[in-house]
């Protein structure tokens, strides 16, 4: 039993180390070129404060963040995972047109100001601090304040 407990023990300090250095600055140029090139088409006008690269056990992910605190959040395909704007609006050609519908019905003073998409449906967070999750089908099925 004791040797479970050491083994376990030693295992989450491994992991801890693998994990404690894993954040690497890179250039926009070693982002992936899907990564570049959603960057050039949606936003162009935004400068680039840096990029970094998160690797983890399996997979790694690359964050992109602009001076003015907006960041961006790209799998190791170069596909977004999270666009979080924080004061401006997320593009609307970014956000399923099915969303939008629903957003610019239910909360039409309101914009979204992220976005998070992962194999469970989305995620919006709106400038009046409401988040709202979708299935991948585009039903709403949890509202948070």
């Amino acid at each position: 039993m004791k040797q479970l407990i050491t083994l376990t023990i030693c295992l989450f300090i491994f992991s801890g180390i693998i994990k404690a250095d894993n954040d690497k600055p890179v250039t926009i140029d070693e982002l992936p070129q899907k990564a570049q090139e959603f960057l050039k088409q949606h936003f162009s006008k935004n400068t680039i404060s840096y990029a970094q690269v998160e690797k983890e056990l399996w997979d790694k992910k690359y964050d992109v963040v602009f001076t003015n605190g907006e960041k961006i959040e790209f799998d190791k395909n170069g596909e977004w995972k999270e666009i979080d704007c924080k004061f401006s609006a997320v593009p609307d050609i970014l956000v399923p047109q099915q969303i939008q519908d629903h957003i610019k019905k239910q909360f039409p003073q309101n914009k979204i100001i992220q976005i998070e998409k992962d194999s469970k449906g989305y995620e919006i967070k709106l400038n009046n601090k409401l988040e709202l999750k979708y299935t991948p089908t585009f039903q709403l099925k949890e509202i948070d304040d």
